[in-house]
């Protein structure tokens, strides 16, 4: 514990009130029957290509919202939330279509029914909906209908050096987070049609799992067969930008069958490496960078370093109108403080095989009673394990009270600590309890009133012509940007799709 002190000690004081977070939340638009709306992305919400705060992710049907960066939990939480006002009382002023507030899909339509996202006829435009297209002849669209939080963090004065070694921690101790925060233990049975899988039938409205906590992060959800051949390091920027590289540029046999274009001349993917750009990669959390326009991503990171970190494994809550809460989120920086001061050894490839075994073993049977993790080789109780980090962080969360002159870090913290040893009320346990006594363990049943309930709550919140006005004007705005873009564009797209894929734009 003494170690985690002088570490502390080391930053300057104002570091800690440094820490800056911010939110990228997907949900999917429904209709009242809880079948996956196929309108366009509403024109009042403006560009998806544009807006910095409203976008869309894999599918046209699936909103993105995004926050700013915000050096305090509560201001973040509020964007996020009038954020979700705006897009609401749109979806609320043209119909009847609400937000999904659960992480695994509403019912779906035939797999190429889904609609892939548009973002217009610029070449930056078109590259995106050619991308999720290659989605979805890899992977299948369904896949891609998973929603999620992402949790951007950041702390001055924290090198790139520093940022692998939190990275290295939280995959080590990122059950602890799916066992807490893991809401998806059940989903609709059309998910996983024609699909292999070990899920029990719960009722003809939903498969699951009695004791998964995430099934979004487990074999079923987030996966790919060939990125598992991908042996990524996170032992520094070097090697991690390496073995990027090569997923980015050798061409991958399958990928190849199927070609970037089809025989009427019509794109099927980007290009035909193992991935066709660096946001394919799935991993619980990622290094990042902003990047200027054009630039790739890796390139970016190869520059400039990294930036800030991007936590891609909380489950949305279902529970909650905005699906975070204040307390989840205070908890989140304890652990990634703790992540980022305690002692990181370098990964080998024996610990990264446990760890995605440890992964899918508590997404799939997290809440099972004396379930134990492979730790160097040895079986640890998941729960004397989990106990073990949250009491690592208690001075942590002082620090981070101290920092802020109040409460809230220690007693997310406390909360944490006991939900360890409570597994029924976990968010998991709850979502299967409320399933089994409000709605005949119907998934969709169950999601679909979540639903309504965050919908009523968020128009019922304060609303004021200025915040109407405001977010109205962006939307235009972003309109306006994307015809700019879409107007200065000469080159054509093949042209430019070859100039953005070519290897020496990598670094």
């Amino acid at each position: 514990m003494s170690t985690l002190h002088e570490k502390l000690a080391a930053y300057p004081i104002d570091t800690l009130g440094g820490i800056r977070r911010g939110i990228e939340k997907e949900g999917l638009r429904v209709q009242p029957s809880g079948d996956l709306a196929l309108t366009p992305h509403p024109a009042a919400l403006g560009s998806a290509l544009t807006h910095p705060h409203i976008t869309t992710d894999y599918s046209e049907s699936q909103i993105e919202l995004v926050t700013g960066a915000h050096l305090g939990v509560q201001q973040c939480l509020d964007e996020l939330t009038e954020i979700h006002q705006f897009a609401l009382r749109a979806l609320h002023a043209q119909g009847d279509e609400t937000l999904w507030v659960s992480s695994m899909p509403c019912r779906l339509p035939t797999d190429e029914t889904i609609p892939l996202a548009r973002y217009g006829s610029s070449n930056v435009g078109r590259a995106k909906s050619v991308y999720r297209m290659g989605l979805g002849h890899r992977y299948g669209r369904r896949m891609q209908t998973i929603c999620g939080i992402h949790y951007n963090w950041s702390m001055p004065g924290v090198t790139s050096e520093q940022y692998f070694s939190l990275i290295r921690n939280f995959r080590r101790h990122a059950f602890v987070l799916l066992y807490l925060f893991g809401a998806s233990p059940a989903l609709c049975p059309c998910f996983a049609q024609g699909r292999p899988h070990a899920l029990q039938r719960l009722s003809d409205q939903a498969l699951y799992l009695p004791h998964a906590t995430s099934l979004r992060m487990g074999r079923l959800g987030y996966q790919s067969d060939a990125q598992a051949t991908l042996a990524v390091s996170y032992n520094g920027l070097q090697g991690y930008a390496d073995s990027l590289h090569e997923a980015l540029t050798k061409p991958y046999p399958a990928y190849e069958a199927v070609g970037i274009r089809n025989p009427g001349g019509d794109y099927n993917q980007l290009g035909t490496s193992l991935l066709q750009i660096e946001n394919e990669f799935y991993g619980t959390i990622r290094p990042k960078r902003v990047i200027h326009p054009g630039e790739r991503p890796l390139h970016a990171l190869r520059e400039r370093g990294v930036e800030y970190v991007e936590v891609r494994l909380m489950d949305l809550d279902p529970f909650v109108p905005v699906g975070i809460t204040a307390e989840t989120m205070r908890l989140l920086d304890v652990f990634l403080l703790h992540c980022l001061l305690s002692d990181s050894p370098p990964d080998t490839p024996n610990e990264i095989t446990e760890l995605k075994h440890n992964q899918h073993l508590t997404a799939a049977r997290g809440r099972e009673p004396g379930l134990c993790l492979l730790r160097n080789g040895q079986n640890v109780p998941l729960v004397d394990w989990a106990a073990q980090v949250l009491d690592e962080c208690v001075p942590l969360a002082a620090a981070l009270d101290a920092t802020h002159a109040s409460g809230d870090y220690s007693a997310a913290l406390a909360s944490a600590r006991a939900l360890v040893a409570q597994p029924a009320q976990t968010p998991s346990a709850r979502v299967l309890a409320q399933m089994a006594h409000a709605h005949d363990n119907s998934f969709t049943a169950f999601t679909l009133s979540q639903s309504l309930q965050a919908r009523d709550t968020l128009l019922a919140l304060p609303w004021s012509a200025d915040q109407q006005e405001r977010h109205a004007a962006q939307a235009e705005q972003s309109l306006v940007s994307q015809k700019a873009i879409e107007d200065g564009d000469t080159q054509p797209f093949e042209e430019w799709r070859q100039h953005y894929m070519a290897a020496q734009g990598l670094g």
